[in-house]
């Protein structure tokens, strides 16, 4: 079962996301040259209560040589951002990545264009 979001909290956590956002940034696949939030391995990122972020993510395939190391590098990443209290990676492989949830700077780095 899906929990509706509140719009206003939504607004009010936008700032935290965005730093969030650019700490995923500075985490790398060490064989991909494209960070793992323009690769699209990042589906969601929840805030709860005061800095409780619970980051839902997945890998380019199950056998994915970093699944033991990434999701700990997520949770760094985001706990080093100020205002964040603790921080929680859900990997999941529902929907599965595909190369579409890239962004179009990490299709243009990889040669998809």
């Amino acid at each position: 079962m899906s929990q509706e979001r509140d719009p206003v909290q939504e607004f009010k956590t936008l700032p935290l996301k965005s730093s969030i956002i650019e700490a995923l940034r500075e985490v790398y696949d060490p064989e991909i040259p494209v960070n793992i939030y323009d690769l699209g391995l990042i589906y969601d990122i929840s805030i709860e209560g005061e800095g409780d972020v619970k980051i839902t993510m997945t890998l380019t395939a199950p056998g994915c040589p970093v699944a033991g190391i990434l999701p700990g590098q997520v949770e760094e990443a985001a706990r080093s951002v100020e205002g964040v209290n603790s921080s929680e990676v859900d990997l999941v492989w529902d929907p599965p990545w595909n190369p579409d949830m890239m962004s179009e700077e990490a299709k243009l780095v990889l040669g998809f264009f």
